[in-house]
């Protein structure tokens, strides 16, 4: 599944990109999620918050519709953190 098809904008996705290259920023955004399961990640309240610090690490501001968009794809991808497979699948998707 596209994250275009939950209306988040290609832009805003190679925003984001671009400030992951930046290690600072992929540094505390990884330690953000280390040791989140897949449990975690089908919670509405836990993805939103990891949402909304992940947008203040890299100075993004969100519109509530845009954190919206993020979280429900972020549900629906139904992700493992600990499944490779999974994990190759997200990795495709925004290459």
């Amino acid at each position: 599944m596209n994250y275009q098809q939950f209306g988040i904008s290609p832009q805003l996705v190679e925003r984001i990109k671009l400030k992951m290259k930046n290690p600072a920023i992929k540094e505390r955004v990884k330690n953000m999620i280390n040791g989140i399961s897949k449990k975690d990640l089908q919670d509405g309240a836990i993805v939103r918050r990891l949402v909304r610090n992940a947008a203040g690490v890299m100075s993004e501001k969100l519109t509530s519709t845009q954190e919206e968009q993020i979280v429900k794809f972020i549900i629906a991808q139904k992700i493992d953190p600990n499944n490779t497979f999974h994990l190759i699948r997200l990795w495709g998707m925004f290459r």
